[in-house]
């Protein structure tokens, strides 16, 4: 909606997926640590930032091919409707967050860093380790 100044789902730059009645997956960019879209781009259109590793997109060097959508294995890049160039989530950089979670109504979306990811599989990891070591004391 702020990228685009409308609300229109086919523009967004993140997509909702249902899986089932009651459960609905939210789609976008993972910041892979070595992108195959941007390897994948034949025009060199797509860039990854070094230190946040936001792709960008180069509007004047991409054609539409669709080389990067195919390379993607989140389904993360999308090629707009209207001008034919690929688009996907920059996590509005520009605006410091990403607006998609500041303005969620049902405050279902969150914007979680590689290291607190990180974080939390350390501590999921733990707590596994603990009860397992817990079930085979208790033997």
């Amino acid at each position: 909606m702020v990228k685009e100044k409308t609300f229109n789902p086919t523009k967004s730059r993140i997509r909702t997926i249902r899986l089932g009645s009651l459960v609905n997956l939210a789609v976008a960019c993972r910041l892979c640590e070595d992108p195959a879209c941007v390897a994948a781009c034949p025009r060199d259109a797509l860039t990854q930032e070094e230190n946040t590793g936001i792709i960008m997109v180069d509007d004047d060097k991409c054609n539409g091919c669709g080389w990067c959508i195919e390379a993607c294995d989140y389904g993360a890049i999308m090629l707009h409707p209207e001008t034919k160039v690929v688009y996907v989530c920059d996590t509005c950089k520009e605006l410091g967050k990403p607006q998609c979670v500041e303005w969620c109504p049902e405050e279902a979306l969150d914007f979680v860093t590689a290291d607190v990811l990180a974080q939390k599989a350390r501590r999921t990891a733990v707590k596994k380790l603990f009860h397992e070591a817990v079930e085979k004391a208790s033997e």
